[in-house]
């Protein structure tokens, strides 16, 4: 019996030797969020919130880092060779995962992210100032077909701005120039930089009084702007929705992605990432993981068949 008792004993100290330790909850260091534009418009505003919400669930610091560059695609590059483990998330466009594949303009696969949700619809337009002798995109051709118009896009190889140059090419116009901006906000129209630009309202709210939208780049009208006609009503075959979403490399954990997943959806549900919505007429809502590779794979089409339309000759 004492034998026994003893073979027990070396048999749980040897097990208790080469037992795995249990693993730890996500987040256990800092996490980084990479946000790739310069900071102020509606993606990294609620990234921010999705970070504090982060910080005030686990206690861990979350931080927004601005890494623009290449339309994006900088930024999406530093998401995609980080390590797969939840400690850098890409707060990522439509772009990323669609249009710079198809434009071989990224230095990733698509296979290289998976998304964790979608959260953030843009309430994008072509806008001018109010003094524009143009209201609408049949009006902008009629007049570009007698002057020079100058356009100011966010990159050339980007969805909005492909979907204006099929615009153009569908109405019988060019632009006289047009060149890819940071940011484009009131000072890029105010200062003659641009005749019309492809941007978000969020960022001319501060003189919303001054512009106009000669096409709204969405599938709803603009709640802070209801008159702006749809590009899609304006120009049949170009139904375009800009959104962005939450991406992390290959192979991330299935729980740490749950758990990101709820602290974000949590974040854009709350009263603060909802009056954004309603002061910039973004929709600002959570798309699960499932329905988010789903909308990628319509719209990595969609994508295609755009390219395909302004290069036919």
């Amino acid at each position: 019996m004492k034998k026994l008792v003893t073979l027990l004993a070396g048999a749980a100290v040897l097990a208790g030797a080469f037992a795995v330790p249990a693993a730890a909850e996500y987040p256990e260091r800092p996490v980084t969020f990479i946000v790739p534009w310069p900071p102020g418009d509606l993606e990294d505003q609620l990234t921010r919130i999705i970070a504090d919400e982060m910080l005030a669930e686990t206690k861990v610091p979350a931080k927004v880092v601005n890494r623009p560059g290449g339309g994006a695609v900088e930024g999406a590059t530093a998401v995609a060779n980080s390590d797969p483990d939840g400690y850098t998330i890409g707060s990522l466009v439509i772009d990323v995962p669609t249009m710079h594949i198809i434009r071989a303009n990224a230095t990733y696969k698509r296979e290289d992210f998976e998304p964790v949700g979608i959260f953030l619809t843009y309430p994008f337009a072509l806008v001018a100032l109010k003094s524009a002798p143009y209201n609408t995109m049949a009006e902008l051709a009629e007049y570009a077909k007698a002057n020079e118009v100058k356009l100011g896009h966010f990159g050339y190889d980007l969805v909005p701005t492909m979907a204006t140059f099929a615009a153009a090419k569908k109405l019988g116009f060019e632009f006289g120039s047009d060149a890819g901006f940071d940011m484009l906000d009131c000072g890029t129209l105010k200062n003659g930089d641009v005749d019309v630009m492809n941007t978000t309202m969020a960022t001319v709210l501060s003189c919303l009084d001054e512009v106009k939208a000669i096409a709204a780049y969405t599938d709803a009208p603009l709640s802070i702007m209801p008159d702006a006609k749809l590009l899609s009503e304006q120009v049949p075959g170009l139904d375009i929705t800009l959104w962005n979403g939450l991406f992390v490399p290959k192979g991330t954990p299935q729980e740490v992605k749950d758990r990101i997943a709820a602290i974000a959806e949590k974040a854009v549900m709350s009263d603060k990432a909802q009056e954004i919505a309603k002061a910039t007429g973004a929709g600002v809502y959570w798309m699960g993981a499932a329905d988010a590779a789903a909308r990628i794979e319509k719209d990595y089409a969609a994508a295609e068949a755009l390219v395909r339309e302004v290069e036919a000759k």
